[in-house]
């Protein structure tokens, strides 16, 4: 029977002490330790699990034969790939290494005639790779809005049925960093792009339940598509909270379910009008909110949407205080003069470590999100300290805001209470203060609060119509894992475009599994987050640091995930046949000794090290 959580960290941590005490046993290396942490790496294996189809390599290659041909599979690129990690296997270790089989779904269907079919070659290839290989694994069900060459994409993006929509129509393709981003749609589930998904989902399934029971418990977790959430224009910089608002989705079929949703929440268009002070006539008389009330004409207040109109108010920043980094400092936010919060400072800014290198940290932002919806309509004023342990707080600056009310009255200042005394911040410190904008206005409006519920359930719906579909195969008792962002924890990003709050819950039968990147992945706000919920288990989908680790942090940093609940960790690695890089681009992200970018080679060599131990 598995330790709760709580008691197993208490347990590890009080062993822990008393090893301190012991003359020749390092703290490092405690005698007892908890389950072995499933370290799963991805690699890129589509070369050779499609390998059957694809002239552009070499039959001289010494991997490529190996990927065609009756038993095909790419379990040798997953062997020569993981052994570059770890030469040997211990006998006794805190981490079992094992891999993440990456099946990229859409790139398994192919053109026959007039028609698409499942590539039966590749499948097979997959399910083999399980069979040959005798490590565990994560099978990784993988088909998002990045894009993978796939010959299908563009063919199915020409369908709008297939694609998100916001109040100007169907998003058009788009680009991430050079690579091509298409905005699938998630508000329905009987378009094409999600029929071929399945069909890809049913004939693995078909071929891994084909396989003896033994070489099945091998599949230690199941990942669903990647991360699903709401698509919007200008997805490489269109993350934040400037710019023309528009999101995902307004199709007609997500503007009917909105008011189906609302039916069944409030039952009597009396009630849904009393709650939002309106006059519908009936539901079929409620459309979503999709205007912002500064640039354009509302026929009702209820029209009105920005970043800001469900309620929620971002106040973020920065601050570099050399001397005192890490040592507990937090942005102190007074809200007319009374402490309204304290926001810690350690979330990870890279772009403030782009602009800035010399700080020789990301983990200079803060960031509090205001619940404004009972604040009284008039002119508020915010003021920020810097909070230091015992120092005197130091002023970081002044906003002024006014909260409107519906008939957009002018507002008046409201009254303010006098300040403590704080010090101005020292001229070798540096700050700045994205959210709120000095003289900024913001209206709550109660439709777009539901509106923004009813986005993050369509994504839930999403993922639980693919989750459903393994639970109904012998994969059933196979734990099933989300692979979600948490926006919350970028200090500069509106996480209302991406509506995947409800998704992050704990949900029927299907677990959290998250992608984690600077502090979130080593630090304590993911942890202190997650804590909140009732819930054990989780997976790390993704794991970037996004900086260079010793062995002593990575192994902290591993430490406190296994202890923490996580089933498993995944990041990146180049595949390699040898000293060939199989991966047809090198992935920036990667943990490799040839990738320099952020500290991913000192990264290899510590997850090496630990895996010789």
């Amino acid at each position: 029977m598995a330790w709760d959580v709580n008691i197993r960290r208490a347990v590890y941590g009080l062993i822990s002490l008393y090893l301190l005490g012991l003359p020749g046993n390092s703290a490092l290396r405690p005698l007892v330790q908890g389950p072995a942490l499933l370290l799963a790496p991805m690699m890129d294996l589509t070369p050779c699990l499609l390998a059957s189809q694809a002239a552009a390599f070499s039959s001289s290659s010494g991997w490529v034969n190996r990927c065609r041909g009756p038993k095909a599979s790419a379990a040798h690129l997953v062997e020569s790939t993981l052994r570059k990690l770890q030469p040997h296997i211990p006998e006794d270790s805190a981490w079992q290494l094992g891999y993440t089989l990456q099946v990229p779904l859409l790139s398994l269907m192919q053109p026959v005639e007039n028609d698409w079919q499942v590539n039966r070659q590749a499948v097979e290839a997959v399910v083999q790779t399980v069979v040959d290989s005798p490590r565990p694994l994560v099978l990784y069900l993988f088909s998002t809005h990045f894009g993978v060459n796939a010959p299908i994409e563009p063919v199915l993006a020409k369908n709008p049925d297939n694609m998100a929509h916001t109040p100007s129509g169907p998003l058009p393709t788009d680009l991430y960093y050079g690579a091509p981003i298409y905005p699938w749609s998630l508000a329905r589930t009987d378009n094409p792009v999600t029929h071929y998904r399945t069909r890809v989902i049913e004939a693995l399934l078909e071929g891994v339940c084909a396989l003896p029971t033994g070489v099945r418990r091998r599949i230690k977790g199941v990942t669903l598509l990647g991360e699903v959430h709401h698509l919007f224009p200008n997805f490489e910089s269109g993350m934040g909270f400037g710019g023309h608002y528009s999101v995902s989705d307004y199709s007609p079929e997500s503007v009917a379910g909105f008011r189906n949703y609302l039916r069944n929440r409030f039952a009597r268009i009396e009630l849904l009008n009393e709650k939002m002070g309106s006059d519908y006539p009936s539901f079929e008389a409620v459309s979503p909110p999709a205007k912002d009330i500064r640039r354009e004409t509302l026929a009702r207040y209820e029209e009105h949407m920005d970043a800001y109109a469900a309620g929620q108010l971002p106040i973020t920043g920065w601050v570099h205080a050399p001397s005192l980094h890490g040592s507990g400092q937090a942005v102190r936010i007074y809200l007319n003069g009374k402490p309204l919060a304290d926001a810690p400072v350690h979330l990870s800014r890279q772009d403030v470590r782009t602009a800035r290198p010399e700080f020789n940290t990301a983990d200079v932002g803060w960031r509090f999100d205001l619940d404004y919806r009972l604040l009284p309509a008039g002119v508020h004023r915010i003021d920020l300290a810097l909070s230091q342990p015992e120092q005197d707080l130091m002023h970081l600056g002044t906003r002024f805001i006014s909260i409107m009310d519906k008939r957009q009255s002018t507002p008046v200042a409201l009254p303010f209470v006098a300040l403590p005394v704080m010090q101005p911040l020292p001229a070798h410190f540096s700050s700045y203060t994205d959210e709120p904008r000095d003289q900024s206005a913001y209206y709550f409006n109660p439709m777009a609060r539901e509106w923004q519920k009813f986005r993050e359930s369509q994504v839930v719906h999403y993922l639980q119509y693919f989750n459903n579909l393994i639970a109904q195969s012998c994969l059933s008792d196979t734990p099933r894992y989300t692979h979600q962002i948490v926006p919350q924890f970028n200090p500069g990003w509106d996480r209302g475009k991406f509506a995947v709050g409800a998704s992050l819950q704990p949900m029927k039968n299907l677990r959290t599994g998250v992608s984690l990147y600077g502090e979130t992945s080593y630090g304590r706000s993911f942890a202190d987050w997650f804590r909140k919920y009732p819930r054990r288990d989780y997976g790390v989908t993704e794991l970037h640091p996004l900086q260079a680790l010793d062995t002593v942090q990575l192994r902290s940093l591993l430490n406190q995930h296994r202890d923490n609940g996580a089933g498993f960790m995944s990041f990146f690695l180049e595949t390699r046949w040898g000293e060939e890089r199989v991966s047809t681009m090198p992935n920036l992200f990667s943990l490799d000794p040839d990738n320099t970018q952020h500290g991913s080679d000192v990264l290899f060599e510590s997850m090496r090290s630990l895996l010789a131990e």
